[in-house]
């Protein structure tokens, strides 16, 4: 009962402040309180408040609130292990569902590559390329521009 009269009256507060508001022009400011004003009412109307309170006193609530966060917990812990351990593993890697360690820094793997396969696509560029050809097209384009 108590939270219900707390919630209109800050409604009516807001109602307030929002005419105010549209008595110096400002309209679209007004409608915006009006909009946030009238959550507190909505909110006792549909049994929000009261469910929360009935929940804020309940001793079974904690308890899955207290579940909740054991589970949040047992989360972050394998989180931590995964992290410290270095690896994690995905069944993305394969297509048979096979889970595959793979290192967190690692990039994503390809799809439809077994793991005894090479590392390398068959489509990649040779590794061992000088850097003059990586400037050469640099040097191209400044002698073009006379620089």
């Amino acid at each position: 009962m108590l939270a219900e009269t707390v919630c209109s009256a800050v409604s009516a507060a807001g109602l307030g402040i929002a005419a105010v508001t549209a008595y110096r022009k400002r309209f679209l400011t007004a409608l915006r309180i009006t909009a946030y004003s009238l959550i507190p009412v909505g909110l006792v109307m549909t049994g929000a408040v009261g469910w929360l309170a009935r929940t804020a006193f309940s001793p079974l609530a904690w308890a899955g609130f207290g579940v909740l966060g054991a589970s949040w917990v047992l989360f972050a812990l394998v989180r931590a292990v995964e992290h410290r351990r270095g690896t994690r593993t995905t069944r993305a890697a394969t297509g048979d569902g096979s889970a595959v360690p793979v290192s967190p820094s690692a990039s994503a793997p390809a799809l439809g590559r077994k793991a005894g396969q090479g590392s390398r696509p068959a489509s990649a560029p040779p590794a061992a390329q000088s850097s003059s050809d990586d400037f050469s097209d640099i040097e191209a384009i400044l002698k073009k521009h006379g620089i």
